[in-house]
């Protein structure tokens, strides 16, 4: 069940149950639709909305991007949940409020047993984590090393609500870097960005925390806004001559690979292993965006 990380740099939100975002959500560049069921949904409608999922997947997804359902915590919900979400069309599960690794295997059992009855390969649900509680924290690199993982985010408004914080770049940083660290170890995508998200109007405010968030180490970042779907994919992408750069730089290095030198100066800098293996790390990442 071991997969590469998909190479997703922006995902957007969309109530299942609001039709002119479902209706527009492929047109909106994002690299994954999230398909929510859970805190855009009010209690009385979650059934409809779970009924709802079938014919929204394949709109969503009419323009190449991929789709996730974000589900709800509580095990009455999630279980009729993971019963509606779990489809070939369906790429990954949100899984919210996660509280250790425990809880990510229940659920990961639920999705087999769903994979299994439909005939679909089992591992094909991924799973993106939210770590939104202070309980979760201790387990970060156990819940990320889990099988299906795909990616993880720790933080957020209810993080800080239970920690009685103001939501903010400041009193995120350190929950939001062993995150980091832990999705690094595990080999899977580290979603998250470094600004005051609070005024979806600012969008150079916005910008700015994507850009701390990227030099950093984050590669994905969700939103609830469209506006905010091209910021992502500019800053936590790479433009084209980020990309010709890298290619060259590789060429560079592989002429004084070749001509048994292990280090060599490119436009000014000096390049060695570190600096290669990022380079072709973007441009593996590179080659699946639209």
């Amino acid at each position: 069940m071991t997969q590469p990380p998909p190479s997703w740099r922006s995902l957007l939100f969309v109530p299942v149950l609001a039709e002119r975002f479902v209706a527009k959500a492929h047109t909106r560049g994002a690299d994954a639709i999230i398909l929510d069921l859970e805190d855009s949904i009010i209690p009385a409608n979650k059934a409809a909305a779970r009924a709802a999922l079938a014919a929204a997947v394949p709109r969503v997804a009419q323009g190449g991007a991929d789709v996730t359902v974000r589900i709800n915590r509580p095990l009455d919900l999630a279980v009729p949940d993971i019963a509606a979400a779990v489809m070939p069309g369906v790429a990954a599960l949100m899984l919210p409020k996660v509280m250790g690794p425990e809880h990510v295997r229940l659920l990961a059992e639920l999705v087999t047993d769903r994979e299994a009855a439909l005939g679909m390969p089992i591992g094909h649900t991924r799973f993106l984590v939210l770590i939104e509680e202070p309980a979760a924290l201790p387990h970060l690199f156990a819940i990320a090393a889990q099988p299906r993982m795909a990616g993880m985010s720790v933080g957020g408004e209810d993080m800080a609500t239970e920690l009685g914080a103001t939501p903010s770049a400041d009193s995120m940083y350190v929950f939001a870097m062993q995150g980091l660290a832990a999705c690094r170890a595990a080999g899977i995508l580290p979603m998250g960005s470094m600004g005051q998200l609070a005024n979806i109007a600012d969008l150079d405010s916005y910008r700015a925390g994507l850009k701390r968030g990227r030099a950093l180490g984050f590669t994905t970042a969700s939103c609830i806004h469209p506006a905010h779907v091209p910021i992502i994919n500019e800053e936590y992408g790479a433009s084209p001559a980020e990309l010709d750069r890298a290619r060259r730089l590789l060429a560079a290095f592989d002429t004084a690979v070749a001509a048994g030198e292990g280090a060599v100066a490119f436009e000014g800098s000096m390049i060695d292993l570190p600096v290669v293996i990022r380079a072709r790390r973007l441009l593996e990442r590179a080659a699946a965006w639209r």
